[in-house]
């Protein structure tokens, strides 16, 4: 009955993984490819978990 008011964790997952796009972007544009790296892995990490739920 209130499943409207239940947050939707894919479109906040979503959300994660753009931030971390764009954040490694900002970190390889300023040549910190360390960073870009971690982020880049964390934001492949929430995909794959994006994707797990999509299948169900």
């Amino acid at each position: 009955m209130f499943s409207i008011f239940k947050a939707d964790p894919k479109k906040r997952l979503q959300k994660q993984y753009e931030q971390l796009i764009a954040k490694a972007f900002q970190a390889q544009r300023n040549g910190d490819i360390r960073s870009y790296s971690l982020l880049t892995d964390q934001a492949e990490q929430i995909r794959l978990e994006i994707e797990a739920l999509s299948e169900n």
